[in-house]
């Protein structure tokens, strides 16, 4: 048995799609409505709460293996329940801010996490993607009603990663041998940046769409508005205002283990252009 948590997101339920796809399962999809939840035919959609711990013992009963996106809850007692339930392997999506920032809280905050996992006596692999395509999706309202697009550090390029190749990746790992106690930072095929995202989503549209850059003030204001200032600083260093070669490095690491070169930004765009219209 297979759970994969965060069923309905970005990642998830393209990993249940590509696990269903290949005939593996059983396959458990952790959602907190499952009335709602589409899941591939034959895939257990279950209920429970990352704020809840205790509600995650039944959803664990009978696992082995579990996809875990971190800081989605508390982390220790998720993977305390997991141990507990007989859990075997691990695939915790942290972040590549581990490594890259590792200055600022969140990723401070990641790095705990794989330590708690790492102690934890389950086999373990962990992934460390940059930033994801779908970040982009912040921009839909704009772009639905014809508004301008407005972001900070227009011309900084990140090797923006689909979710999809995150899930293919995670794919291999849960279910071939060799990537147990393996790291792996992800990353797309090339640097890409706020322009040329605005660019690629209007030629999925098939229409202008106009990009205005705003400084690093303005930005923080309306992201300090939802995120608190201090996420919002950690955001924004990660986008442009302290970028550095290690997060601008493009890594070959999603070929590398899918066999699969990763997908360009464009395709996340052509395949995602709905949400914009």
């Amino acid at each position: 048995m297979i759970l994969v948590t965060g069923a309905t997101g970005n990642i998830g339920s393209a990993l249940l799609r590509e696990l269903h796809a290949r005939g593996v399962g059983p396959l458990r999809g952790l959602t907190r409505d499952a009335a709602r939840a589409v899941f591939p035919e034959g895939v257990d959609a279950v209920e429970g709460d990352f704020a809840e711990p205790a509600s995650l013992k039944p959803v664990l009963e009978g696992v082995r293996s579990l996809l875990l996106v971190s800081r989605l809850g508390p982390d220790a007692d998720i993977l305390e329940a997991a141990r507990q339930a007989g859990v075997e392997h691990v695939v915790l999506v942290s972040s590549i801010t581990v490594q890259t920032h590792p200055h600022l809280g969140p990723a401070g905050e990641n790095l705990a996490v794989e330590q708690v996992l790492k102690a934890s006596g389950m086999a373990w692999t962990i992934l460390r993607p940059t930033q994801f395509a779908s970040n982009t999706l912040m921009w839909a309202a704009s772009i639905r009603d014809h508004e301008t697009v407005h972001a900070p550090y227009a011309e900084t390029a990140l090797p923006t990663i689909h979710p999809a190749d995150i899930a293919s990746v995670a794919r291999v790992a849960l279910t071939e041998p060799g990537h147990h106690g393996r790291t792996y930072a992800l990353t797309g095929p090339e640097p890409v940046t706020a322009r040329q995202q605005v660019d690629a989503i209007a030629a999925a549209l098939g229409r202008e769409v106009p990009f205005a850059e705003i400084s690093r003030g303005q930005a923080h204001a309306q992201m300090a508005a939802v995120f608190g200032p201090e996420a919002a600083d950690a955001v924004l260093d990660v986008t442009g205002g302290d970028v550095n070669d290690e997060l601008l490095m493009v890594r070959d690491t999603v070929s590398q283990v899918t066999g699969t070169p990763a997908r360009p930004f464009q395709q996340w765009a052509s395949e995602n252009a709905h949400a914009f219209r």
